[in-house]
């Protein structure tokens, strides 16, 4: 049970350490709360919001791997190497297709409801 304890401990001190360190992980902290608070205002139904918070859930865990494999590929060579650049790019790509994807979803989930607000 200790051991259980303790490895939820060591992911929330990934989480806290993205959150300290990684400028990208930042941003989109930021982004998820202003979308949150936006589908707060706007009313979301049930599906909507699962909709949304797996998007967010999905945007964040992709943005701290990409991390571990960057500092993964830094602790094994600091020397440049066309691999450990590919590793480095294919990861960033991953976040980068992903962030393409969450942003059609957001404007999938808020345009109905948005223009239903202004009118």
């Amino acid at each position: 049970m200790i051991s259980i304890l303790k490895s939820f401990l060591y992911a929330i001190e990934g989480v806290i350490d993205g959150g300290r360190n990684e400028r990208n992980f930042k941003i989109h902290i930021v982004f998820a709360i202003l979308t949150v608070s936006f589908a707060f205002l706007l009313n979301f139904s049930l599906t909507k919001w699962f909709i949304l918070l797996l998007t967010i859930g999905i945007m964040l865990a992709l943005e701290l791997m990409n991390s571990a494999v960057e500092r993964t590929v830094d602790l094994i060579t600091e020397d440049y190497h066309p691999l450990a650049k590919q590793a480095k790019d294919l990861a960033a790509g991953s976040v980068f297709i992903f962030s393409v994807i969450a942003v059609i979803i957001g404007i999938l989930l808020f345009a109905g409801p948005l223009i239903e607000y202004i009118v």
